[in-house]
């Protein structure tokens, strides 16, 4: 039994492929130029576009259920219209097919993504209860999780204040003049100072990560070396994700760009109860989507 997921967040357009047994996933990272995050009507644009493409890359059907991200998060009055391309896309494959499509959010994905990449898909049992840390570009939650067989409830346990930790990396790296999304390119350059400081960014639930993009600022006009001022803001987000999980003793699943960071996974090395996925499933992807698909069918047939 093949089921195909498709994910068209803000920032990757994904299709995935799942059999059961291997996972096949392609995927096009939306061009934002020179600007800081796409607007969505030119994201909706480029998901078209990129689409056709990945179809042709995938393994072929025919597909016993199509599944697609229809919402960044499972609650009421979420919603952005990028994820309409993968809908569209979902709905025609389905029809074509004759196979039900069912709909998850984002997060779900995400989710399922990183369990299904560390190998704990007995998480996925109905009634499981965990902890996960979505960390993206545009979300910072730490969130409860209750496994409902094929999909999640989560329960917001903390989050951001103000911007995301993706939002803030992204930020201070175009500002030290990396291509958007700049996340990668900080962590590469962090690793190679070993200044020390960061800025405390965690307290009664929620992060403030507004002050690491003033002090980096700061610091980028004073001349301060570039991997100090990256390790900075890099050392700022990990130790908030840290005093987050501090008295977290359950399992820990992380989850959404961010959490490829090697300067996060070197900060979060000791606590053996926080996992982490593969770093092709940290980032957007649609094998959650295409795992949670295959669940579903599974269930329902």
């Amino acid at each position: 039994m093949k089921t195909l997921g498709i994910d068209t967040s803000n920032y990757t357009t994904s299709v995935a492929v799942f059999d059961g047994a291997d996972m096949k996933m392609n995927k096009i990272l939306l061009d934002s130029g020179d600007m800081p995050g796409l607007r969505q009507r030119d994201a909706l644009f480029q998901h078209t576009k990129n689409l056709p493409l990945l179809f042709e890359k995938a393994e072929k059907g025919p597909y016993a259920a199509v599944g697609a991200s229809d919402r960044p998060r499972n609650v009421e009055g979420s919603y952005m219209p990028c994820f309409l391309a993968g809908v569209s896309a979902a709905s025609s494959a389905a029809a074509a097919s004759g196979a039900p499509i069912y709909r998850f959010s984002h997060q779900e994905g995400h989710i399922a993504a990183a369990l299904y990449s560390i190998g704990r898909v007995d998480l996925f049992e109905e009634g499981k209860a965990f902890y996960a840390f979505h960390l993206s570009g545009g979300t910072t939650e730490l969130l409860k999780v209750v496994s409902k067989g094929d999909g999640f409830d989560a329960e917001i346990v903390a989050a951001t204040a103000d911007i995301s930790a993706g939002q803030v990396l992204d930020r201070v790296g175009v500002a030290l003049g990396y291509g958007f999304p700049a996340g990668a390119a900080v962590d590469k350059a962090a690793l190679s100072s070993d200044r020390p400081d960061f800025l405390k960014c965690f307290g009664n639930g929620r992060f403030n990560f507004s002050g690491v993009e003033n002090k980096a600022a700061e610091m980028i006009k004073r001349g301060a070396p570039e991997a100090d001022v990256a390790r900075y803001a890099a050392l700022s987000v990990a130790y908030a994700v840290k005093e987050a999980l501090s008295r977290i003793t359950e399992t820990v699943i992380m989850s959404g760009g961010v959490s490829s960071s090697k300067i996060l996974r070197d900060v979060l090395k000791e606590k053996e109860n926080v996992l982490f996925a593969a770093p092709g499933y940290s980032a957007d992807n649609a094998a959650g989507i295409a795992f949670l698909t295959y669940l579903k069918a599974k269930k329902e047939k």
